[in-house]
């Protein structure tokens, strides 16, 4: 076979064509709402049918045991991920059609759940108010069809259709059109590691979807050597970039795929892929600190936790579980982080029992790291989702937000961080009977380790993944004090993007020193020769800040105080 492998393809004859990899089957038939017509077999497991069926048109597949099945790369469904698919339509009729994009040091990305945002209408509202705010680009946590009516997004099973209950594609296409009329990129996080528990049909009639000997986290990896999965994966990317006009792809953990060479492959293809002359921007999450992977023909920049580790261990005092790797000497792994981008660059890291973790990256610019103080991971990950405006002083956390927006590493904020949102953002799932009591007890025996729940009645606290009121709980409101802390959002943003943003395409570091504990000063050379400096002290001791050279761009409290932070801009 020739051309597209996966989901439904209109034919010039006014036909639609259907195909299914189902190898472990003898017989597949199409079933649409008013006829069922045999599959014809071909190569390699490969089933497909032609029938009349417009764009509307309900259709799924029924195996030769009886047992329906949806399109794995169904674009829409209709009754969830066990009913029918849905023949998309043509195309969208785009009023931003000309956007080309905005180049990646422009970045300033604002990363949101579509459910929690009241889906993609609510969502689209919403845009004007981040962008006056200085948003440039806003991710949207995983949007692929998954099991019930709400889901982190992480227990997709329907990779190319949107969850009905944030909308139909045409809602998403226009949510990212009023997007680029407004000058902001969209970018989509999608998940290539795995699929969740429920209403994943693949290995009944393609096994060898998966690896049955290789075990991710959450369950059998993913088979991405075959060629037929590869497939699956490169149409799943450029759909989202090509037919929703997105302007680039953050891939979830993909040290859980465990295959650089597909890493590769996939990034080159995508870009040889995409339609037209546009900015397209891939983004990873690596827990392997692969530098070899960020290039200008490969990945554009990498999630770096490092960052948010070491300025939470500051911040917070924390230092269980992966905090554990930056509890000794944060001071000093803060500087490398600046100076350097990663901290851990193939030292051995204790919560990986010891095990080499990441690679060189001074050489890098700055501005392939991407770096936050609070994302969905670091908040749902905690037993009762408290974010830092519960954890930390708010005169710290300011100094911290300062750090991060003036700083020449690409910034990243969660929904609520920019109004000071104290409300929690907790793991939330849809699953009912066996399913939901496996889910709620596994998140309970999760959090058994740490002292603040190692009995079973402290354990009882932890907010039932599956009750409504979890979902609810998670949606962020503005405190009293929002206002203070978008003014200082506002600010930092407009400084950002009048004296960092253009100068940044080949700033490099200049070092980063320890001026006292929790205090780091550092530096770096801007494309036009600009020199930025930044002081911070996130201590309990006030420190000598050395004089700074230039304008004084921006300070918090007062400069050498626990807390403080001071930048300075010295002009060419």
């Amino acid at each position: 076979m020739t051309g597209r492998l996966w989901g439904p393809q209109p034919l010039p004859s006014g036909e639609t064509l259907f195909r299914l990899w189902a190898p472990a089957r003898s017989a597949v038939d199409l079933e649409l709402a008013d006829k069922t017509l045999p599959m014809e077999r071909g190569d390699a497991g490969w089933f497909q049918a032609k029938a009349p069926a417009p764009p509307g048109s309900l259709y799924r597949f029924r195996l030769d045991d009886g047992l329906a099945v949806p399109d794995p790369a169904s674009r829409q469904q209709q009754g969830g991920v066990h009913g029918w698919s849905i023949v998309p339509p043509a195309d969208y009729p785009w009023q931003a059609g000309d956007w080309r994009g905005l180049p990646w040091t422009s970045a300033v990305i604002q990363e949101v759940h579509v459910g929690l945002a009241g889906g993609f209408r609510a969502l689209a509202d919403d845009l004007p108010r981040l962008a006056e705010l200085g948003i440039t680009a806003i991710e949207l946590m995983p949007v692929g069809a998954f099991s019930g009516d709400r889901n982190w997004g992480y227990d997709g099973v329907l990779p190319f259709a949107p969850a009905e209950s944030y909308g139909s594609p045409e809602d998403l296409k226009a949510l990212v059109d009023a997007a680029h009329g407004l000058g902001m990129m969209v970018l989509l996080d999608v998940v290539y590691n795995h699929f969740g528990p429920d209403g994943n049909y693949i290995a009944a009639y393609a096994p060898g979807f998966f690896h049955a000997d290789a075990q991710t986290p959450w369950g059998g990896a993913v088979a991405v050597d075959r060629p037929e999965v590869a497939a699956y994966f490169l149409e799943n990317a450029l759909m989202w970039l090509n037919d929703y006009h997105l302007d680039g792809l953050r891939f979830d953990a993909v040290h859980a795929i465990g295959n650089a060479g597909f890493l590769d492959w996939l990034a080159r293809s995508i870009r040889a892929g995409v339609k037209g002359d546009r900015e397209i921007h891939l983004i990873l999450e690596n827990e392997e600190n692969d530098a070899a992977r960020l290039g200008p023909t490969l990945y554009d920049a990498q999630w770096n936790d490092d960052f948010h580790n070491v300025v939470h261990v500051l911040l917070t005092g924390e230092t269980s579980a992966y905090y554990s790797d930056f509890a000794d000497d944060p001071t000093q792994r803060l500087a490398r982080c600046l100076e350097q981008g990663f901290i851990y660059q193939g030292e051995p890291s204790a919560n990986h029992n010891g095990k080499p973790r990441g690679s060189r990256s001074g050489h890098l610019p700055p501005w392939r790291f991407v770096s936050f103080l609070q994302n969905h991971d670091q908040i749902g990950n905690r037993a009762l989702g408290e974010r830092l405006t519960l954890l930390t002083d708010h005169a710290w956390l300011r100094s911290a937000t300062a750090l991060l927006l003036l700083c020449p590493q690409t910034p990243l904020l969660f929904m609520g961080d920019e109004y000071g949102a104290r409300t929690p953002f907790l793991f939330f799932t849809d699953f009912h009977d066996a399913l939901a009591d496996a889910v709620r007890e596994g998140r309970r025996r999760e959090f058994a380790k740490f002292a603040a729940f190692s009995d079973a009645q402290a354990r009882e606290r932890i907010p039932d993944p599956n009750a409504h009121a979890t979902f609810a709980a998670s949606r962020p409101e503005r405190p009293e004090d929002a206002a203070e802390w978008e003014a200082l959002y506002r600010h930092l943003l407009q400084l950002r993007a009048r004296l960092l943003a253009p100068r940044l395409s080949s700033a490099y570091s200049l070092g980063a020193d320890v001026l006292g504990e929790g205090a780091v000063r550092a530096r770096w050379c801007l494309s036009d020769k600009t020199m930025l400096t930044l002081a911070i002290n996130l201590g309990k001791q006030a420190v000598t800040v050395p004089p700074g050279q230039g304008r004084l761009i921006h300070l918090e409290g007062v400069t050498g105080e626990p807390g403080s932070f001071a930048a300075w801009c010295l002009e060419p």
